[in-house]
């Protein structure tokens, strides 16, 4: 399973509001040997593979043609809403 992600530079809650109203969700990638990279990601394409199990299995993100190997360590989700607020992966 492979997603596209795009590195965040806008920090904070005020960006992250912004940024879901576009259809697209924070997330950040931490572990390894590298340093923590704040990531964005488009809502329905990760909301749709949610359901596999092979999703909580392992991923592939595509940062800037980098590919890296990902599980999903914490999903946070709307209270009453069938959205992602905010997603954190740990590298493998």
């Amino acid at each position: 399973m492979k997603f596209d992600a795009v590195v965040r530079t806008d920090l904070g809650k005020g960006a992250s509001r912004r940024l879901r109203l576009t259809e697209k969700f924070p997330a950040i990638i931490y572990g390894g040997e590298a340093a923590p990279v704040a990531i964005e990601l488009l809502h329905s394409d990760v909301i749709n593979q949610m359901d596999k199990p092979e999703f909580y299995e392992g991923i592939i993100l595509v940062i800037d043609g980098q590919e890296v190997a990902v599980k999903p360590q914490d999903i946070q989700r709307h209270a009453f809403k069938p959205k992602v607020e905010h997603m954190d992966f740990k590298r493998v």
